[in-house]
């Protein structure tokens, strides 16, 4: 088959794996296409929870003998709570399999693409890898650094505020923004605020309006733990899961309360302004998550963008001006020289209804 069709139909692949996002993790995001003589005979993805796997549900029902696989991602080769998906293809009867990007997961890490050569299927590596590296990029970062994807959202005045002096900000975006939100909150593992957050604006944090079953993880950061479990998190924590990340001198009422209430508390060590900003990724990273979408507030958020973990920058734009007075998007960075300020670069920029949309990606090397 041509290079031009390997392509167009591993672009299918890597959307079909996209479905996932947010409803995978730990595992990634997959997708799986079926070819013969040209004509796609089935097409999986990984499904919620992380199984069964994309290749599983592609092959269901289907005869594959003399396909092509084209998989977003290297086939697993390790007996797990499944059988490798490498096997099942060869059992199959797969004649080729074509993938974008091997499994950095010990686990796998080549010796899917092995298995698979080792039964005499060809084998065709790296096509589209950037825009599967993107796709995954979640499930990446938390195999080789133990962190999740950070997206941080703002939504600021044309003035870069998020709230009067008083602290009203509800609301500062239009009602498109504020639906594309729910949308962005579904495509990620976990959803996280601040405790001055938590505190000014009593959040619920679950998707709404867009008729989704599952909810994004709802974790809030706290160093001393000083949030009623009364409020709407506390509320819910029986329906929908919510993590306190918190200091060690937390007091044991508080972290009684919070147990009560359903919610499971980490504790992370503390920095010279709050909890550690690495660590408390490192601990998000550790069970499970990949991609995790950060609310705010400004001071969480300048913690995050300080020490380096903000992967992408998601600002909505509302066409109002606070003034001086009104509350700054980000805290301080403590920055002296131009030269220091992190730089994103721009990725996307879209109208909705009364505000712009525009999406950064960090600039690295």
């Amino acid at each position: 088959m041509s290079g031009a069709a390997d392509q167009r139909f591993m672009r299918l692949a890597i959307a079909l794996g996209q479905r996932g996002l947010g409803r995978v993790w730990p595992n990634p995001a997959v997708g799986c296409v079926l070819v013969r003589e040209g004509r796609v005979l089935a097409r999986g993805w990984t499904q919620p929870g992380g199984r069964p796997h994309a290749e599983a549900m592609a092959l269901t029902g289907c005869d594959a003998r003399g396909a092509t696989a084209y998989v977003s991602l290297e086939p697993c080769a390790h007996h797990g709570k499944t059988p490798p998906c490498s096997q099942a293809l060869i059992d199959a009867g797969v004649t080729r399999v074509v993938t974008a990007l091997t499994d950095p997961d010990p686990r796998v890490a080549g010796k899917g693409h092995a298995m698979l050569r080792g039964a005499g299927v060809e084998v065709v590596e790296g096509v589209e890898a950037e825009a599967a590296r993107a796709a995954n990029a979640g499930f990446l970062l938390r195999v080789t650094a133990g962190r999740p994807f950070v997206t941080l959202k703002l939504a600021l005045t044309l003035d870069g505020r998020i709230a009067t002096g008083s602290g009203e900000s509800r609301w500062i975006t239009g009602a498109q923004a504020r639906r594309m939100v729910h949308l962005m909150r579904a495509r990620h593992d976990a959803v996280l605020v601040g405790a001055g957050t938590a505190r000014a604006d009593d959040p619920d944090l679950r998707v709404r309006g867009l008729g989704v079953a599952h909810q994004p993880v709802r974790v809030v950061a706290t160093q001393a733990l000083g949030l009623d479990a009364g409020g709407r998190l506390g509320q819910s924590a029986g329906a929908a899961p919510v993590w306190i990340a918190h200091g060690p001198q937390a007091p044991d009422a508080a972290r009684m309360h919070w147990q009560a209430a359903g919610a499971e508390l980490i504790e992370v060590e503390e920095a010279a302004t709050g909890l550690d900003a690495g660590a408390l990724m490192q601990a998000l990273g550790a069970r499970g998550l990949t991609r995790v979408f950060c609310e705010g507030g400004g001071a969480l958020a300048a913690s995050l963008v300080a020490a380096d973990l903000v992967d992408e920058l998601v600002i909505f734009s509302a066409g109002k001006l606070i003034g001086e007075e009104g509350r700054a998007g980000l805290a301080g960075l403590g920055l002296v020289a131009l030269a220091d300020a992190p730089e994103f670069e721009l990725t996307g920029l879209r109208a909705l209804g009364g505000d712009v949309l525009h999406r950064w990606r960090r600039r690295r090397g």
